[in-house]
């Protein structure tokens, strides 16, 4: 009863949102490189703070910190959402924010210098990869229920590291989201708000759980993604593209784009995926060694993506 609730609460102010974005003309305009084609409400990802703020208002005590962190990347995520910021004021932001997440979690004093320098450049390069891959519709929702879901079932009945509802908050408020976003035209879009928001709350489970466990095969919870940001890296390296500009050399652009596949079949299907290779990590856990199962995940994943050149090739743009 108490989930139907906050469901119903959330969705209260979700609607809430869409009056003020409606009034404040606070939208997505379609450009030469989107997904997309009509303008849509932008920043219904703000969702993920509601449910972040409702949890807070009930565990004030002990969650704080992590409130302050999320509220500060959300409210400068907010900030660009409506009038862009310079890269290196976002970055500053994520940076103070994980500096938060840090001194609650104990990191100063458990890592050494060269393991914080690490975590910050791999937390911040996370949240941002997260964001990186919010761009066709459904796709932040589902593939957020499934990172959320296997963390919830290793919570549940592997090891408990985090209260079972600090895990369930997020993926309602992903519920919500979908409702107005897993449609052929999307009623709103996440924004940066959205997917930078949940991408920090995600880092802050995945880190919880890698300092009780000792375990880094966890980040495999990210893996779709993960390798899917390396790869296009890489790419547009070797195309010699400035990173910081716009592109369209993600693979599910090049599904949308170019082969003309639904948005919400191509966002299941990285749910899906990420679901199948959660489910292996979950399986394989304790049985074989975390680089062991990092492999049989990640050499698999990186063949599957060399599908994109083939399908660029077959184009006949793809820039050799």
């Amino acid at each position: 009863m108490m989930y139907l609730v906050l469901f119903l609460l959330l969705l209260v102010m979700e609607l809430v949102f869409f009056k003020f974005a409606d009034r404040y003309n606070i939208i997505d305009k379609p450009n030469h490189r989107s997904a997309h084609t009509e303008i849509t409400l932008r920043g219904g990802g703000i969702i993920f703070w509601f449910a972040a703020l409702l949890y807070f208002i009930q565990n004030s005590q002990n969650n704080y910190l992590f409130f302050t962190g999320i509220t500060l990347v959300s409210l400068i995520s907010f900030w660009d959402d409506i009038q862009s910021l310079s890269s290196k004021l976002r970055f500053l932001a994520h940076v103070i924010a994980i500096t938060v997440l840090f001194f609650d979690l104990d990191i100063f004093v458990i890592f050494p210098w060269y393991g914080i320098l690490f975590a910050y450049f791999f937390f911040v390069g996370t949240i941002n990869a997260y964001n990186f891959m919010d761009g066709i519709n459904g796709i932040t929702g589902l593939y957020t229920l499934s990172v959320l879901g296997a963390l919830g079932y290793v919570n549940y009945f592997i090891v408990p590291f985090v209260s079972l509802d600090f895990i369930i908050y997020p993926m309602i408020a992903s519920v919500v989201f979908l409702v107005f976003n897993y449609r052929k035209k999307a009623k709103c879009f996440a924004g940066d708000i959205g997917s930078i928001a949940v991408a920090f709350w995600i880092v802050y489970l995945l880190l919880k759980l890698f300092l009780l466990t000792n375990s880094i095969v966890w980040i495999m919870f990210l893996s779709v993604y993960g390798v899917e940001t390396a790869s296009t890296i890489v790419h547009r390296i070797y195309l010699k593209e400035k990173l910081s500009e716009a592109h369209r050399w993600h693979f599910y652009q090049i599904l949308c784009n170019d082969y003309k596949i639904d948005h919400r079949v191509v966002s299941l299907g990285y749910a899906l995926l990420q679901f199948l290779v959660s489910s292996l990590v979950i399986w394989c856990y304790q049985v074989y060694s975390d680089v062991v199962i990092i492999l049989v995940v990640l050499l698999p994943l990186f063949l599957l993506y060399s599908v994109k050149f083939y399908l660029l090739k077959k184009r006949k743009e793809y820039a050799a």
